[in-house]
């Protein structure tokens, strides 16, 4: 089910944030917004006929080319505009007001410099509106990456997170981190209201990682870059490991997909390294460069050179 938002919804939220009044169309309050309804052009600009936006904004530039060019006969507002936003320091148009009131079409004035109000705007709906997913697992920052630690439940993600956090990392979610498709062809991850701050590691209970770390060790959001899955392996499975490559695919959430490493977690090893070493490898490859086809390229040259 796409996400949803009505105007009268809207208003309330957003009201003082945005300096807004609800000059007519108060019946249109029903209206609402989600994301496969709105035009590629955006969310909320600048009034523009040709090439419409769900949330036109009207200065008095606007108004005066209404009252100048427009077809009197036409809807002013057609489809998909939902709402308009008069941001003038004049009078609103009567015509508007009576168009509003009539069609039931919502009409808001705001105080707001235009520019600022768009950008506002936009941000509060794409936040809102945007498809969202809860995934188990540890969120954090490493290396300047976000790198989502998921495996089955006890397999040691936590003690792993402390680790890294113990080496400089940041936690930005534990457990239940929320991840939304707010910036094109990338999720955004962060940590829900109720479980900011907080680390559960099995035998010391729930950590507060502010008061234990300092600020410094809390991220609030990151576009995830891959995803370290911590699993157990019998010994035919680690047999069949790549030994190039290693256990590398990709993970799809929300229609994206992002890199994903496999880790066999076995005693003694050091996890918190090998998540580092899995991140800088990402890294490198994000650049271009792949250590195992390097490899194979310079082994075939030695072969073909043949002996000294």
């Amino acid at each position: 089910m796409p996400r949803t938002i009505s105007i009268q919804n809207l208003f309330e939220v957003q009201q003082e944030n945005l300096c807004l009044t609800w000059i007519a169309g108060q019946a249109g309050g029903e209206r609402s917004l989600s994301l496969p309804d709105l035009p590629v052009t955006g969310l909320a600009g600048f009034y523009n006929p040709i090439h419409p936006h769900a949330i036109p904004l009207l200065t008095d530039a606007e108004l005066a080319w209404l009252e100048r060019e427009a077809d009197p006969a036409r809807d002013p507002f057609a489809a998909p505009a939902v709402l308009a936003i008069l941001t003038g320091d004049g009078a609103p148009p009567p015509r508007l007001v009576e168009h509003a009131e009539r069609s039931g079409f919502p009409l808001f004035s705001s105080r707001l410099e235009p520019r600022r109000l768009i950008n506002r705007l936009n941000f509060y709906l794409t936040q809102s509106l945007s498809a969202r997913i809860t995934v188990h697992g540890v969120f954090m920052e490493v290396l300047g990456a976000g790198v989502l630690l998921s495996g089955e439940s006890g397999i040691g993600k936590s003690e792993l997170a402390l680790a890294l956090l113990s080496r400089g990392h940041r936690l930005i979610a534990d457990d239940a981190p929320e991840f939304a498709n707010t910036v094109p062809r990338m999720l955004v991850g962060y940590c829900p209201e109720p479980l900011h701050d907080f680390l559960e590691v099995r035998g010391l209970g729930i950590l507060n990682v502010r008061a234990m770390f300092g600020d410094s060790a809390l991220a609030p959001e990151h576009v995830l870059d891959l995803v370290i899955h911590l699993k157990e392996m019998e010994g035919h499975e680690l047999a069949a490991i790549d030994r190039l490559h290693g256990v590398q695919r990709r993970r799809e959430m929300l229609g994206i997909e992002v890199p994903e490493v496999t880790i066999p977690v076995a005693e003694g090893r050091n996890l918190a390294v090998l998540v580092e070493a899995a991140v800088r490898n990402e890294l490198l490859k994000s650049r271009g460069y792949d250590a195992g086809t390097e490899f194979i390229e310079r082994q075939r040259a030695h072969i073909e050179r043949g002996p000294a």
